[in-house]
């Protein structure tokens, strides 16, 4: 499975990751605050349609790797935060809610035959036409949901800063040849 995010509109953009399951550990991994900060970000989230979250982003904390953010991203060396809404929750099927910039998230998954493993789809959409913003939520998904899927396997994520610079680049290269 190709792991790289695609753009199926301008303004949106899709990855897919098959996890070692089951659904109900990995809808953890998505809703549950501490679980969540391991992978993307802790703080409570009401898990109904209105329902309000603040997400806690602490990047040096997603792996033991000692890193300094890029310069560009200086400002978030000791974490940030937003708040949104949750638009819908389908336990452990679908949640979809606002982001900080006005943009949404979908997280959907599905059991894989045999009930091991579940198909996470994310797909974030009403994103900037800016193509910075457009290679930075798409390099920052994608090396969020790695280090997702390296939590669940038990591997020690790499640092969050050393993958989303090297991403970075990949993504702006395919968009330049795109």
């Amino acid at each position: 499975m190709d792991t790289h995010g695609k753009f199926t509109e301008p303004d949106t953009i899709r990855f897919e990751r098959v996890l070692p399951g089951p659904i109900t550990r990995i809808w953890e991994y998505v809703t549950d605050s501490e679980k969540r900060g391991k992978w993307l970000a802790s703080g409570d989230m009401q898990l109904f349609a209105g329902g309000k979250y603040t997400l806690y982003f602490r990047h040096s904390e997603l792996s033991p790797v000692p890193e300094t953010p890029p310069q560009k991203y200086k400002d978030m060396v000791n974490g940030h935060s937003f708040s949104g809404t949750v638009l819908q929750c389908e336990p452990p099927h679908l949640l979809i809610f606002t982001w900080g910039d006005g943009s949404e998230v979908t997280i959907k998954l599905t059991e894989q035959p045999g009930g091991k493993d579940v198909l996470l789809v994310l797909t974030h959409r009403k994103l900037s036409q800016r193509k910075a913003t457009r290679i930075s939520v798409a390099s920052g998904w994608h090396t969020h949901l790695h280090i997702l899927s390296d939590v669940l396997s038990g591997i020690v994520p790499k640092g969050f800063w050393e993958m989303h610079n090297r991403l970075e680049n990949i993504y702006a290269a395919e968009m330049v040849a795109g």
